[in-house]
């Protein structure tokens, strides 16, 4: 198995997008899911849509889940806290940049890298872009 990856949005096709870029990216070889937008459909985030999507990639492998800004980032903490300790500690609640964070991720976790390890390339995802910028 590989590290899952969640991706939490205002917009459901915001998130929808973003799981398809990282899953091509991935070559298919990772768990991703989005929980973009209210059970209605409208701009938002929903508890039961983030809880959903880290049980559809959960693994003992762990589940990154990226956050676009602020709500989202709260409700995805609201829904760690509802789920059992021993599951909760294989999951990283990440303030990596949405889009390439995913991306580099999605690519990290593909390569079998730990949960740790996806989490800290998500995180740097901005930096990695400098650099190749500055470099081209």
């Amino acid at each position: 198995m590989a590290v899952g990856l969640v991706i939490v949005s205002h917009s459901e096709r915001l998130a929808e997008g973003v799981v398809e870029l990282a899953g091509q990216m991935a070559s298919g070889q990772v768990r991703l899911a989005a929980a973009g937008g209210t059970d209605d459909g409208s701009l938002g985030t929903s508890l039961n849509k983030v809880l959903s999507a880290i049980d559809t990639v959960y693994s003992p492998d762990g589940v990154l889940v990226l956050v676009d800004l602020g709500s989202a980032g709260l409700v995805a903490e609201m829904a760690l806290e509802q789920l059992p300790p021993d599951r909760r500690r294989h999951i990283i609640l990440s303030e990596a940049p949405l889009v390439e964070g995913a991306v580099v991720a999605a690519v990290e976790s593909s390569i079998g890298s730990s949960l740790d390890q996806v989490a800290t390339t998500a995180r740097t995802a901005m930096e990695m872009n400098k650099v190749a910028t500055n470099q081209a």
